[in-house]
């Protein structure tokens, strides 16, 4: 096959996945369950109808291998998926590197990132269910987006709290978000308790994404005819993401490739989850043997430096309890520039995953990643967007070891979005204004350990 053949891997329509695939039904053990924060029991759906539709409950706690897409969904996905598959020629000649460099590029749909996967299914089942208006929060806007643009397809209203540094740092994303239909508001906002609260103690908050989660929660809670929709974390939000996975299997059964190394980048998990998943079926089969790799922020290095730990997964204590890699609920992270990445735990079953040994992690500092995101900017001809800049970095890192070792590898990452929105964290980056952070092991080790006094207690 020539290099310009297989430089870009595109499947044809007929050819993208018709089911999502469910993990659960492959792991060796099941992941613990979520737990009612009143009574300490084992959440049941009964416990979840307050902000999701039946159809999402059954998907978070489906054990069956796939469930199919229903072809609402699927009209929907045609608007951009399959999305392709890169051989990134230029990138590899950049970094002298005999590995060879994939990458599954996500920012080709409307919202210009991987969330869409997940927020069209969402969108469908809710208006299916009869429910008008979905809450959510958003870190960089990459989720609000995309939220407001599936609700413009099934006509539900759309109302997004975005923390308050990523609401003053990318305007953009704000505008975006209103074109499609969507309303949204700063985080921590006076429109909430939750909000008010944060803002009476800390004026000046930049806010994060657990604080905009019990914002956006809070105000799902008070209609019937309002349900909440969130972004990551959640099974049901990783299994749609799948589809990314699955198309990826087939692009590279046609080019007669395998991956040595999937690499993609953790905030709460779907991304790199997304990805992932689909390679650890065939690796947990004996198919294939990649390792699976994620890449999460320095300054919010819940897999890396987190503790397991059952706990909220929003800052003021209104989500059931989840035993995930945590920072404690109420851990506010750097404002970071990939502000998607700032929450303070992460999925519970990728939390699960690692600890099982069943993938990696790595942490890297922001102005590291920026130098990777340039780097692939001017060799492939996309601005990645903040995020997958730190899947990029440890990319690059490989790379560079493949060209001191002479070992040929093949490695994945995950091109979550792009990062025409993200201009002005690139510029601080290019002028030298950007700071970098990171916690060095003992002062993450003291957070963690004051985050454990403030964990909640199970009952009984």
């Amino acid at each position: 096959m020539s290099t310009v053949k297989r430089h870009k891997v595109i499947l044809d329509e007929m050819e993208m996945p018709t089911r999502w695939y469910n993990i659960l039904h492959d792991l060796p053990t099941p992941p613990p369950p979520y737990l009612h924060p009143g009574t300490g029991q084992p959440v049941g759906p009964e416990d979840l109808t307050p902000l999701f539709p039946m159809d999402l409950i059954a998907q978070e706690m489906a054990t069956q291998q796939y469930v199919d897409i229903p072809p609402e969904v699927l009209d929907v996905y045609r608007l951009w998926r399959p999305s392709p598959l890169f051989r990134a020629h230029r990138l590899e000649a950049a970094l002298k590197t005999p590995a060879r460099i994939y990458y599954k590029y996500e920012g080709v749909s409307p919202a210009g990132s991987h969330k869409t996967n997940t927020s069209v299914p969402q969108a469908f089942y809710n208006a299916k269910a009869g429910i008008t208006k979905l809450t959510t929060e958003t870190g960089a806007g990459q989720w609000g987006t995309a939220l407001a643009f599936a609700c413009a397809q099934f006509g539900v209203e759309c109302e997004v709290w975005q923390v308050r540094a990523s609401y003053d740092g990318k305007p953009y994303r704000r505008i975006m978000i209103e074109t499609f239909g969507g309303s949204i508001h700063p985080s921590p906002s006076e429109l909430t308790a939750a909000g008010r609260a944060i803002l009476a103690e800390h004026p000046d908050s930049p806010g994060s994404l657990g604080i905009a989660i019990s914002e956006a929660v809070e105000v799902a809670a008070q209609s019937p005819e309002t349900n909440y929709a969130l972004g990551s974390v959640l099974n049901h939000v990783l299994m749609h993401q799948t589809i990314i996975g699955e198309e990826a299997l087939r692009q590279f059964a046609k080019i007669d490739d395998t991956p040595d190394l999937v690499v993609g980048c953790t905030g709460g998990g779907s991304n790199f989850a997304g990805l992932a998943f689909p390679f650890l079926r065939e690796k947990l089969a004996g198919r294939i043997n990649p390792v699976l790799r994620g890449a999460e922020p320095a300054s919010c290095p819940s897999l890396t430096q987190g503790v397991y730990a059952y706990d909220f997964g929003d800052t003021a204590g209104m989500t059931p309890l989840m035993k995930m890699h945590t920072l404690g609920h109420d851990f506010i992270p750097d404002p970071i520039h990939a502000g998607g990445l700032r929450y303070h735990g992460m999925s519970p079953l990728l939390s699960h995953v690692y600890e099982l040994g069943l993938i990696e992690a790595v942490a890297h500092r922001q102005r590291e990643c920026f130098a990777a995101g340039v780097l692939f900017a001017r060799s492939e001809g996309i601005v990645p967007a903040p995020e997958a800049t730190h899947a990029l970095a440890e990319v690059v890192d490989e790379a560079r070891r493949c060209a001191e070792t002479g070992q040929e590898k093949a490695i994945l990452v995950s091109l979550s979005g792009h990062g025409h929105l993200d201009l002005p964290a690139y510029g601080a980056y290019l002028d030298g204004s950007m700071s970098d952070h990171a916690y060095e092991e003992s002062e993450i080790r003291d957070a963690v350990a004051e985050a454990l006094t403030r964990l909640p207690s199970i009952p009984g």
